[in-house]
Parts: C-alpha cells; structure tokens; sequence
C-alpha cells in the first residue's frame, strides 16, 4: 500500500509541476495541427489560428500540385 501512495504522490507532484509551468509561463495549451488530419477521408480542418511550420509547407505545397500525391503502399511482396 505504502508503493502505491508513494506513486500516487509522485504522480501528482508532476502534474502539479506541469500546470505551474504553463501557468507561469503565461501560454495555453494547444494541439497540433497534424493527427487525423493526416487519414485520408477525414476532414483536415487545422483548427489552428497559427499553424506550425510543416502546416504551412503542407499547405503550400497542396496549393501548388495540381494532381494529387500518390503514396506508395508500405506493405513489400517479396518471393521467398
């Protein structure tokens, strides 16, 4: 029981040290602009007021192809 509370406090020590840091620091939390905007069928809204750098390339470079990328498949057929 005494491991337990031991974790528990330990656990909690760092989230508190966590939220003191956003708090001084005068920042709010924000997500990135990647995660299911990357699978295909999902909207890709960036709900980002400022999106980060690779956001910005990605969309410039949508803007500027034409035709849509083709991604190769991951999976390799190979003859034993």
């Amino acid at each position: 029981m005494s491991v337990f509370l031991l974790t528990f406090l330990i656990l909690c020590l760092v989230a508190f040290g966590m939220s003191l840091g956003v708090i001084l620091n005068k920042r709010e939390l924000k997500g990135s602009c990647g995660g299911l905007g990357n699978i295909p069928g999902v909207s890709n809204d960036c709900s980002c007021s400022k999106p980060c750098e690779k956001r910005k390339a990605r969309m410039q470079k949508e803007q500027d192809s034409s035709e849509p990328e083709v991604k190769e498949s991951p999976i390799e057929f190979r003859k034993l």
